[in-house]
């Protein structure tokens, strides 16, 4: 029992590790926070530091959230407390406590989660995100739609019980939150095409 709470504890840090931070300071040499849209995430590393900086955000934010739900499955192989080690990561990932309890969004993170637990509804979420990306060049409207569907790929891909689609929703609720601000701006008009 000490073993799964110490472990939910190394998730959270572990998804607390800030590499969109980390990257923009030692390659860019700046505070992703004070540039761009000021969130620590790889799209906005993308934009302000570059395309190959914006890359190693992404894949190292998914590996985090992959990584540490994976090995979850070996401490209990059951499918609630994998889901209670990935709802920690993603605190963790969005409410880093290095800083400041101010982090990503969750996009890349919730993708190595899911690849984690669900594969295939994963791959189906993504083809969504990019059909919707390529047609409105929106990375956070992309974001969301990817997140809305999810639980409807992950039902169809055979995941029906109420653990699974607790899993969906609870992410989609996370990656939701935390663009709320960009649903405002793309209500307004004012959200910015990724370019």
């Amino acid at each position: 029992m000490l073993t799964k709470i110490l472990y939910i504890i190394l998730a959270y840090l572990c998804g607390s590790v800030p590499f969109a931070y980390i990257i923009a300071k030692r390659i860019g040499k700046i505070d992703i926070r004070s540039v761009g849209s000021g969130n620590p995430g790889a799209t906005n590393v993308f934009r302000t530091v570059g395309r190959g900086s914006g890359i190693l955000t992404f894949i190292a934010d998914a590996l985090k959230g992959f990584i540490v739900v994976y090995f979850a499955i070996f401490i209990e192989n059951s499918f609630l407390y994998p889901l209670v080690v990935a709802t920690s990561v993603m605190i963790g990932h969005m409410f880093t406590v290095f800083l400041k309890f101010k982090g990503g969004k969750g996009v890349a993170t919730g993708l190595g989660i899911s690849l984690a637990l669900m594969p295939v509804p994963l791959l189906m979420s993504f083809l969504v995100f990019n059909l919707v990306f390529l047609f409105s060049g929106y990375v956070s409207l992309g974001s969301i739609c990817a997140a809305l569907s999810l639980p409807i790929t992950s039902y169809f891909s055979g995941y029906t019980t109420m653990k699974s689609m607790t899993f969906t929703f609870t992410m989609v609720f996370f990656i939701i939150l935390r663009h709320r601000t960009n649903i405002k701006r793309l209500i307004k008009g004012s959200e910015n095409r990724f370019k």
